[in-house]
């Protein structure tokens, strides 16, 4: 029964790849955080050598304004450290080392790896919560570094988008920033929502006047995502931790998916999915 249950899961696994016509923008969530030591920085490059050009990462600020790429705002499950990282100096974050024994990376120093890199499509995440500890004033000054940091990188053909679920620093950056371009395949704007497309995440988008959604893989439906199409909303999905979640991003219709697993899914993806429209 079980190699029963298995054979009809790989069916429906291709069933998904066939049903998938659109061209798919796969990235590397910070560096690959399965595979490697996340949103370090021989994450990123090791997934530049493995062939990818796009990549997510997470942004906070110390306590004496220093940007480094961490995703938690507390340290212990990815560094040898403790507490708050928003209430360290930069000085006690670089005494720290992660889990694998590498420093933390310097946002500048991921900026200055991007440099001279064609194709890029990158997801810059602002994190800004809990508010208790950015305010309103913190949180613009992160948004605006963010903004100048990734204008200046040297780059032709490709996607810089500025990433939050705090709405905050997307309504600053469009304020402060009213060239950006907000809708269309070049949008530099993405929301994310911890729950799946729906008709909530739609009217949110609309309203703020910003084209990119990131949401949840397993909560979405391929009718939601078709629904945000035709509204004009490109739709990013995540997370992808095995081959099936990516599979089944691909049948939901998804324009851009992050992968925690960035060399398996492109391995497999070539071995037995040549047909599909990827591009990393």
């Amino acid at each position: 029964m079980k190699k029963f249950i298995v054979s009809v899961f790989a069916l429906c696994l291709a069933a998904g790849a066939y049903a998938q016509t659109q061209p798919i923008r796969a990235f590397s969530h910070r560096g690959g955080r399965l595979e490697r030591d996340e949103n370090t920085l021989i994450a990123f490059q090791e997934s530049w050598d493995a062939g990818y050009t796009g990549f997510e990462t997470d942004i906070r600020r110390t306590a004496d304004g220093v940007l480094y790429m961490t995703h938690d705002c507390t340290l212990e499950r990815t560094t040898n450290g403790s507490g708050i990282f928003e209430r360290k100096t930069s000085a006690e974050i670089e005494q720290l080392r992660t889990k694998k024994g590498n420093k933390m990376l310097k946002f500048d120093d991921f900026i200055e790896f991007l440099q001279d890199k064609d194709n890029l499509y990158v997801e810059f995440e602002l994190k800004t919560k809990p508010d208790s500890l950015y305010t309103q004033e913190l949180v613009e000054e992160v948004a605006e570094r963010v903004y100048q940091a990734a204008k200046s990188i040297r780059t032709k053909n490709s996607i810089l988008r500025f990433t939050s679920s705090d709405i905050r620093g997307l309504r600053y950056l469009k304020k402060a920033h009213p060239e950006i371009i907000s809708k269309g395949p070049k949008s530099e704007l993405l929301i994310i929502f911890n729950s799946g497309v729906t008709e909530k995440v739609i009217e949110t988008c609309k309203e703020e006047d910003i084209w990119v959604v990131g949401c949840m893989t397993p909560k979405t439906t391929r009718d939601m995502v078709a629904k945000a199409h035709k509204e004009g909303i490109i739709v990013s999905l995540w997370p992808t931790q095995k081959i099936e979640d990516f599979m089944l991003a691909a049948y939901l219709g998804s324009d851009c998916m992050c992968t925690d697993i960035p060399v398996e899914t492109m391995r497999w993806v070539k071995e037995n999915a040549p047909w599909m429209n990827v591009t990393y």
